[in-house]
């Protein structure tokens, strides 16, 4: 067994730990034990599986043989599993990176600022804008388009961790509205929902051309991923505010 082949293995290995156990916080009660449990079978898993695409991406692109015969396009080849391959999984590592940081350091957001956090979002979206940049040169939207949306998911982050009126240290988190979740809730479910898209992405990728690469190209099918997770991140948060809403005049609150 080659190198390669054994990074392959394990990266499937962790990545099914992974694309299985993401379903389990979705459906179980939100900070239960089972949500927590089934959170970080999902963490650890992606992380290791983004760990490993990264170095099958750099064999992919310097190693000492071409794989895939059957992709005859070899600068599309290097873009989309090397290139977006690297980049997916930095991005992967970064979503799953700050997803747990922000619950981590909910009373002391001001943590995220250190080098140790902003190296890792630097990475996602140097990786991001050199894979949108590959796509512009040999002519797929598809690699620009998931690098735009990384780099967007990074510029959000850092909006949450850079605006102002973090309280001092060791105090309170600040109090929300009435029935509304705090912030860094948000800014969780949101990253883990992306670290889901990301790692379903490359999954479909990579898996896709050994069982039908007719259609490894099909933007349609590589869309899938991103259309689910943010129809789940859209379908949380207008159920959120609606949770959040004060009831109408005169009518009996719902009981909890």
């Amino acid at each position: 067994m080659t190198l390669f082949h054994a990074l392959v293995v394990l990266h499937v290995a962790t990545g099914a730990v992974g694309l299985a156990a993401f379903w389990g916080p979705i459906v179980t009660r939100k900070g239960a034990a089972r949500h927590r449990q089934w959170g970080r079978a999902a963490c650890y898993g992606f992380l290791g599986a983004g760990m490993l695409a990264i170095a099958m991406a750099m064999l992919s692109l310097f190693g000492p043989e071409h794989r895939h015969p059957e992709v005859t396009d070899r600068a599309l080849y290097d873009g989309l599993f090397g290139w977006m391959m690297l980049y997916l999984g930095t991005l992967t590592i970064g979503f799953v990176d700050y997803g747990l940081a922000v619950v981590r350091h909910s009373r002391e957001r001001t943590v995220l600022r250190r080098p140790r956090y902003q190296a890792v979002i630097a990475a996602v979206v140097l990786s991001g804008a050199w894979c949108g940049w590959y796509g512009w040169q040999v002519g797929h939207p598809l690699m620009m388009l998931v690098a735009f949306i990384g780099i967007a998911a990074m510029l959000i982050q850092q909006r949450y961790i850079w605006r102002a009126g973090d309280p001092p240290r060791g105090s309170p988190a600040p109090k929300q509205r009435s029935g509304r979740a705090p912030d860094y809730i948000g800014e969780h479910f949101r990253a883990l929902i992306g670290m889901g898209i990301s790692a379903y992405t490359a999954f479909l990728s990579v898996g896709l051309i050994r069982m039908v690469p007719e259609h490894v190209f099909n933007p349609a099918i590589w869309a899938g991923p991103s259309v689910i997770g943010v129809g789940l991140i859209l379908y949380f948060t207008i159920k959120g505010k609606k949770a959040a809403m004060p009831p109408l005049s005169g009518a009996r609150p719902h009981p909890q």
